[in-house]
């Protein structure tokens, strides 16, 4: 629904633009942006792609030496502050914290596929409590304290480095890419402080 719905914002935001364009006789400047745009969206996708194979590669070297599965083990004191009804052994705990990690590190994009397991199997937890709102076909309508949390957390996204933003301002000419990555750290460390705070008191609620 919600990406049905954006699609038809852009898609009004760009006949706007068009006729808004030829009423003033702009059109020939819309079509150069237009066409502007798609060489530098193709560049970009480009550099982005390089760029997160460098870092994927890294994310797979770190897992094949162990070093995932130990910051996994590490923050497992605070998935228990933040999950405590999750059982320690049950497969959405091992799938949150891959997303975390990988959202600590900086790769938005890795942790998607983990983010949609967690889900998946924060669902499966809800049918193995037996809420009959995750039993046979229906369509589920309400999320469960878990899911909320872990969507609260994956949005507040405590990162260590923003490869995404280091990557847009270097394909964009900033003289320095990498000076976002303070500013970035401090203001992430407070969402998630903010994320933390949040879910545990609307959780005694």
């Amino acid at each position: 629904m919600v990406i049905h719905m954006l699609n038809y914002i852009w898609a009004i935001m760009i006949i706007i633009g068009v006729i808004y364009g030829a009423l003033t006789g702009n059109i020939k400047a819309v079509s150069n942006a237009a066409l502007n745009s798609a060489g530098e969206a193709v560049s970009l996708c480009i550099t982005m792609m390089g760029v997160m194979s460098l870092w994927v590669g890294l994310m797979q070297i770190a897992q094949t030496s162990g070093l995932i599965r130990k910051m996994t083990d590490g923050i497992q004191p605070f998935m228990s502050f933040m999950f405590p009804r999750i059982p320690k052994e049950h497969a959405a705990r091992e799938y949150i914290s891959t997303n975390i990690i990988a959202n600590i590190l900086g790769l938005g994009w890795a942790c998607t596929p983990a983010g949609l397991k967690a889900m998946e199997a924060l669902a499966q937890l809800e049918r193995e409590r037996g809420n009959p709102e995750y039993t046979g076909d229906k369509k589920i309508r309400t999320a469960s304290k878990e899911m909320c949390t872990f969507l609260i957390l994956n949005i507040s996204s405590l990162q260590l480095i923003p490869v995404n933003m280091i990557v847009y301002r270097s394909q964009y000419g900033s003289a320095n890419p990498t000076a976002v990555i303070a500013p970035a750290l401090v203001a992430t460390c407070l969402s998630t402080v903010a994320a933390v705070i949040y879910c545990k008191v609307m959780d005694k609620k």
